[in-house]
C-alpha cells in the first residue's frame, strides 16, 4: 500500500535514502542531491509517498506546469529487485494523472546507467545531458496516455 507520508515515518525516510545513495556517492564522487534535503519539509509539504509499513520505499513528488517533477525515488537497498522501485513510478503515474499533469520529468546523474536503463525500460526518454555544479544530469520524460 502506498500512502502520503506522516511526520513518523521521517527517520525512516532519511534512513533509506541514506543507505540508498551512499553507493551512489561513492561512485560519482559526490553526495546526489536526495541526500540533502529537507525530509520533513517534504513531507509536511505533502510531496512524500511512502510504501510499507515499516516504510521500505519512497516517492517525492512535486508537481509543475504540465508535468509531474518525480525528485526521489529510494528503495531499502536489501529489497532491491523486487519491483518496490517499479511500482512506487506506476503510482507517480496515477498521481500525474489524477492532477491532470500529462507527463513526468525526472533528473539523474549521468553515471547512474543502470537507473537510466530502468527508466528507459519504462518508457522514460532522455530530453538533455547537462552539467548542474559538481554533477552531469540527465533529464528524462515520460508523456502519459490519458
Amino acid at each position: 500500500m502506498i500512502r502520503a507520508a506522516l511526520p513518523d515515518d521521517v527517520p525512516a525516510i532519511e534512513e533509506i535514502v541514506r543507505a540508498a545513495y551512499q553507493p551512489w556517492a561513492e561512485l560519482i564522487g559526490v553526495r546526489p542531491k536526495p541526500m540533502d534535503e529537507d525530509y520533513p519539509a517534504l513531507q509536511a509539504a505533502g510531496r512524500i509517498f511512502v510504501h510499507g509499513s515499516p516504510v521500505d520505499a519512497l516517492i517525492v513528488l512535486v508537481p509543475e506546469p504540465d508535468v509531474l517533477y518525480v525528485d526521489n525515488v529510494a528503495v531499502r537497498p536489501e529489497l532491491h529487485g523486487r519491483g518496490l522501485g517499479r511500482r512506487m513510478l506506476a503510482f507517480a503515474e496515477e498521481r500525474a494523472l489524477d492532477l491532470g499533469l500529462p507527463a513526468l520529468r525526472l533528473i539523474t546523474n549521468v553515471m547512474m546507467k543502470k537507473n537510466i536503463a530502468l527508466y528507459e525500460r519504462l518508457g522514460y526518454v532522455i530530453t538533455s545531458v547537462e552539467p548542474i555544479g559538481p554533477r552531469e544530469v540527465v533529464s528524462m520524460r515520460k508523456t502519459l496516455r490519458t
